[in-house]
Formats: C-alpha cells, sequence, structure tokens
C-alpha cells in the first residue's frame, strides 16, 4: 500500500463518483479504478459498491476513509516539518559555555533569539573550554563560546564579541587608586587564576604577565570567574578578570582596567562546518546582536 492508493480512495470516497475523482485528480479513470481494485485486494475487502448509476461506500470502505485522512495528514505534517526544519523555521541549537561567558551579552542573544524564532528550542549546557571543543567535533553541541579558543580541524571559528581585561582587586588595596592599573604593578602579588590546565585564556594571561617582565605568583587556581572574586573578597590574592566580571556586583571588590597594551579577553563562536540551519540563524542574528567591533 502507497500514499497515493490512500489519496486515490480518498477522492473516489468524496465524490462517489470515479470519473469526478478521476478530473480531481488529473488522471484518467481506467488507471484510477484499477488502483482501487488493487487496495481492495490488499485489504482484502471491497472498498466501494459499484453500480452502473452510483459509487457508494461499503461498511468496510467508511471506517478505512476516517484512517486514510489521519494518514494522509500525518504525512502532510511530516513533509511539512521536514522541510521547516530544513530551513531553520524549528529546531534546536545546543549551546555550550562557561559561566563566566553569560555574564556577557550572550544571556541577551538566547532571549532575543527566542522572541524571533519560537519554534526553535534553545538549550544551554555551562562546560569547561576543553569538554566544549570536544563536544563540538562529536556533534553532542551545535556551538560554543570561547575565550582563546584553540584550532581544531572541522570547526569554524568566528569573534562573537570584544572584551578587555581587568583586575579584581580586595576594598582597600593600594592599587583600587588608581583608574587604570599597569599589569607590571602586580609583580609580586599573590594571584588568584582559572585552572591553567583548562583554559587557554589562563595560560594567555600568564604568557602576558610573562612579557610584561615577570612570572605571575598563582597561589589558588579555580574553575569559575565567580571563584575568583569570592577569593579576592576574601584576601587571598588579586586576579585577571574579563571585564564582563565587574557585573557581578559586590562592594567588598573593585575592578579596574588594566593600561594598554593590555591582553583581551575577546569571546569566539565556535561551530561546526556543516552546521544546521536553525544554528544559521543563530549566528545570523549574533553578528547583529553583538557589540561591533
Amino acid at each position: 500500500m502507497e500514499l497515493r492508493h490512500l489519496r486515490y480512495f480518498v477522492a473516489v470516497a468524496e465524490e462517489l463518483s470515479f470519473t469526478v475523482a478521476a478530473r480531481r485528480l488529473n488522471i484518467s479513470q481506467p488507471p484510477l479504478s484499477q488502483q482501487i481494485r488493487d487496495l481492495e485486494a490488499e485489504l482484502g475487502t471491497p472498498l466501494f459498491e459499484r453500480s452502473s448509476r452510483r459509487v457508494d461506500l461499503t461498511t468496510a470502505g467508511v471506517g478505512f476513509l476516517d484512517h486514510a485522512r489521519a494518514i494522509l495528514a500525518q504525512a502532510e505534517h511530516a513533509v511539512e516539518d521536514v522541510r521547516a526544519v530544513g530551513a531553520g523555521r524549528i529546531g534546536m541549537v545546543r549551546i555550550g559555555c562557561t559561566g563566566s561567558v553569560l555574564l556577557g551579552p550572550l544571556a541577551g542573544l538566547i532571549a532575543a533569539f527566542g522572541k524571533a524564532n519560537p519554534g526553535i528550542a534553545v538549550r544551554l549546557r555551562e562546560m569547561g573550554p576543553v569538554e566544549q571543543v570536544a563536544a563540538v567535533q562529536a556533534g553532542r553541541i551545535d556551538i560554543c563560546f570561547l575565550r582563546h579558543p584553540p584550532p581544531e580541524p572541522g570547526v569554524e571559528v568566528e569573534i562573537g564579541w570584544r572584551e578587555a581585561v581587568g583586575v579584581c582587586l580586595p576594598v582597600g588595596h593600594a592599587l583600587a587608586k588608581a583608574s587604570r592599573v599597569e599589569l607590571a604593578a602586580l609583580a609580586g602579588e599573590d594571584m588568584i587564576s582559572l585552572r591553567l590546565r583548562d583554559s587557554r585564556f589562563s595560560q594567555q594571561l600568564r604568557d602576558a604577565c610573562l612579557v610584561a617582565g615577570f612570572a605571575p605568583r598563582i597561589l589558588h587556581e579555580v574553575v569559575e570567574s565567580y571563584s575568583l572574586t569570592s577569593l579576592v573578597a576574601a584576601g587571598l590574592g588579586v586576579a585577571l578578570v574579563p571585564e564582563s566580571v565587574r557585573r557581578m556586583a559586590r562592594t567588598d571588590i573593585v575592578y579596574r582596567p588594566l593600561a594598554p597594551p593590555a591582553p583581551e579577553a575577546d569571546v569566539w563562536m565556535l561551530y561546526r562546518r556543516d552546521r544546521p540551519a536553525a544554528l544559521e540563524r543563530m549566528l545570523e542574528l549574533a553578528r547583529r546582536f553583538f557589540p561591533p567591533y
């Protein structure tokens, strides 16, 4: 049984005329009659009572009509859904990021995307930088947002937004009086850092300190930026942080920008080259949504 058998049957059942149904289907009557006979033979029961004057549905035909209509409607919905997915009108975008990235404009992008694309679900997964890249490559997520991303085969990298690096200081620290802090002024300070083995961004900050003429004295390593601020507030050291961290309003720490030249905390978008249409819609919005650079 094929969908065309069901379409032919429904047309004859609704018209109760092989001649009218044939015109409606834009086929000749003999092939239509043969298709109905084939369907009846497959079902093992007549669907129509035929006479020289009229065509009527049998009891089996009446019962089969509802099923045929439902199957055709389901098939039509399936086609519409597939076309909508292909066009990016429905689907899902899976995003990987760290908590500190959500302090920037990413949350606003997700909200704006949801309003503009109600048929596309967004699923957010918070994970470490190394895990994000592996998840994109394996297809477990569609896109991730990273600072200082690594070059990876099969992965596209595109700038999301620019962000500066500053220093997070305990209230009352001598450097808090300055409007900007020279990176070299942190020489000799106890420092708190994102875990070096997990974060290329923290490695970049360490290298910037070396260029500035000193090796950072890192006493504590943490996974997330909010942990940095907690340890700074406790007086355990100072921390180099992305500018967006200043949105974590606390009265026991202060943020000061670094004087140029300073390292950057730019956030990049990483995604597979064979990206789905729903993700392409998000990328188009992101390019307009994020601050210009």
